[in-house]
């Protein structure tokens, strides 16, 4: 191998600056011509020192240094030319015409046949193409065909064996003419695959560089094979240093922790599983969240070869999603209280009719009180009585006072009895009257929930929307999330409320897998379709788990398992599954086992349908 190249850099020495930079192909036309020229001088110098002396003919020494003057000159045409095609021909004229004066000039074997007659089509086609290839095959095979045999007439059967030479010849052109196309078809479509890569690459190279995304590509050992310069960036933040391709993408001073994160996501990647995950690394001169997606690369058998890491800063949209999710919380509590204050104007309107009638009978009690003469004449009774204790029997038989008396409290108790019905009779109105405030406000604590706007939505996006307004406490506490959903789920229901039910479930997760302590912490999120016409969201986790006896009370109001819990979330959040027809389960083996919470959605319109 090291003679070879050696070789060619001598031939390439003896080329024009030109020639040397042209294109491939004609570069190895000069190194042929130069070989070629190099061998005929050698043979031509032999020739004529050896060759001829032995067998002197005429015309044999001019032929010789002819033929030796025109390799020279070919050889300083490509030495000093832009192009190998007059050396070329002035090989193809000097081979041909050196082969036809010396076949006419022998006489004792004026065949024509020698093997060096192959070399004019090979060396024609090849150097000059098929058509001038063609036109030297000819001249060379009807010199060996007709020419020779006429001169040298009395060689018997000279004729057919140069008429074999002829055709030997022309064979010899078909075959490489049918070589250089099929060369030149794969040299253009060689070309042109090598241009529409490059052009490719380039297109390519030109994304990559200038996208703010970290891209780059690792191979099966780990180590980097390219980068962006966003990556570039990253890396010299985090790391205080630059990425080496063909090194591993976190050098041996890269944090543990960073490392042993690194390599179970590479894991799972060569295992051919792609993996996606959020990270907001604090070491960043510039805080911000990463979303980074890890993909295997797959070569044609299907094993994995490497993988190619993507991230994007998506730190302006989870400051945009707190600041939704900010306003969303201010919403609801304006539309809390706009719903409180709306509830608190029915109230009054409905309690100030009702108390106006209380009102009227308070008065008119009053009044009546205020204007009844019994108390005075049972006053009077009762004094004219205790005047008289001493002597009853004679005050009610003599006085004419006491005769009168028994009348006088007949009367005052008719008096009494008559008050006695209209006070009866106005306490009925004012009971009345506080019954029906007490009716207003039944009616309108009954009526006092938040009503929200009914809308076609994607359960699955929804559930991501929940994910991630988690997904940097699920990070942090180590908790891996499963999404075991595919197609779109679309249902028609209030967004909101739905929301609120899957934030309570998924922060109930979370405590349960902080307070279960296990290293594999695990969140699933499924999403199914179930007959008749529903949508199944579960959260399953593999936490603490709830006991039997905990179980048929978990939906109840102010039950909780929690030490600082209140028992108002699941609670709240069956009432606002019952609002939208909607049922909330859950099922658990036991403590230590997990639990799976259930949402069961009806599903209507041309979803149901679907």
């Amino acid at each position: 191998m090291g003679f070879v190249v050696r070789l060619l850099a001598v031939l390439d020495a003896m080329l024009s600056e030109r020639l040397r930079g042209g294109s491939s192909q004609e570069l190895d036309r000069g190194r042929l011509l130069v070989a070629a020229n190099c061998v005929m001088l050698l043979c031509d110098v032999l020739f004529l020192l050896f060759y001829v002396p032995l067998l002197p003919a005429p015309g044999m020494v001019p032929m010789g240094v002819v033929c030796g003057l025109g390799y020279g000159a070919s050889l300083l045409t490509l030495r000093w030319g832009a192009t190998t095609r007059p050396a070329a021909l002035m090989v193809c004229t000097m081979l041909t015409g050196g082969i036809m004066v010396a076949a006419m000039n022998v006489k004792d074997t004026p065949e024509g046949a020698h093997p060096i007659c192959m070399l004019i089509p090979l060396l024609a086609v090849y150097l000059l193409g098929p058509r001038p290839g063609l036109f030297f095959t000819l001249v060379g095979g009807m010199n060996a065909a007709v020419v020779v045999p006429l001169v040298h007439s009395r060689i018997p059967g000279l004729g057919v064996r140069n008429f074999f030479t002829a055709f030997f010849m022309l064979g010899a052109w078909a075959l490489c003419c049918l070589l250089i196309v099929a060369r030149d078809h794969a040299n253009r479509a060689l070309e042109q695959a090598l241009r529409a890569q490059r052009d490719h690459e380039r297109k390519l190279t030109s994304l990559l560089e200038n996208t703010e995304d970290v891209v780059c590509s690792v191979d099966a050992q780990g180590l980097l094979i390219a980068a962006n310069p966003a990556l570039v960036e990253v890396y010299r933040e985090l790391l205080g240093e630059e990425p080496e391709p063909g090194k591993p993408l976190l050098p041996p001073g890269a944090p543990e922790s960073l490392r042993k994160r690194w390599e179970a996501c590479c894991a799972k990647v060569f295992s051919g599983k792609r993996v996606r995950f959020e990270a907001s690394p604090s070491s960043l001169r510039h805080p911000r969240v990463l979303d980074l997606s890890l993909t295997p690369v797959l070569d044609a058998a299907g094993r994995v070869v490497g993988m190619t890491l993507f991230g994007r800063d998506i730190s302006d949209r989870k400051e945009a999603e707190a600041r939704l999710g900010e306003m969303h919380r201010n919403l609801l509590d304006v539309s809390r209280r706009a719903g409180m204050a709306e509830i608190a104007t029915g109230v009054l309107h409905n309690v100030g009719n009702a108390l106006n009638s209380v009102n009227v009978s308070v008065n008119l009690l009053a009044e009546r009180l205020h204007q009844s003469r019994v108390p005075g004449g049972l006053t009077r009774v009762t004094g004219l009585l205790s005047e008289h204790e001493g002597d009853l029997c004679v005050f009610f038989s003599q006085d004419a006072r006491g005769r009168q008396l028994p009348g006088y409290l007949g009367a005052l108790a008719g008096q009494l009895a008559e008050e006695r019905e209209e006070f009866l009779d106005e306490v009925r109105t004012l009971q009345k009257s506080v019954e029906h405030i007490k009716s207003v406000v039944s009616m309108q604590q009954e009526h006092a929930h938040f009503s929200g706007v009914v809308e076609r939505l994607d359960v699955t996006e929804l559930l991501d929307d929940a994910l991630r307004l988690h997904a940097v406490s699920l990070e942090r506490q180590g908790i891996g999330v499963r999404r075991e959903y595919t197609e779109a789920m679309m249902v028609r229901l209030d967004r909101h409320k739905l929301l609120q039910i899957l934030l309570n479930l998924l922060t109930n997760a979370g405590h349960a897998l902080m307070e279960s302590g296990r290293p594999d912490k695990l969140l699933t999120i499924r999403v199914e379709r179930v007959p008749p016409e529903r949508v199944r969201i579960a959260v399953a986790d593999n936490g603490i788990g709830i006991a039997p006896e905990d179980a048929p009370r978990l939906f109840t109001q102010g039950f909780t398992t929690k030490k600082d819990g209140h028992g108002f979330g699941l609670h709240i959040s069956a009432l606002a599954a019952r609002e939208m027809d909607a049922f909330l389960s859950c099922a658990s083996e036991g403590r230590g086992h997990g639990a799976t919470f259930t949402i069961d959605l009806p599903m209507s319109g041309e979803e149901s349908r679907a």
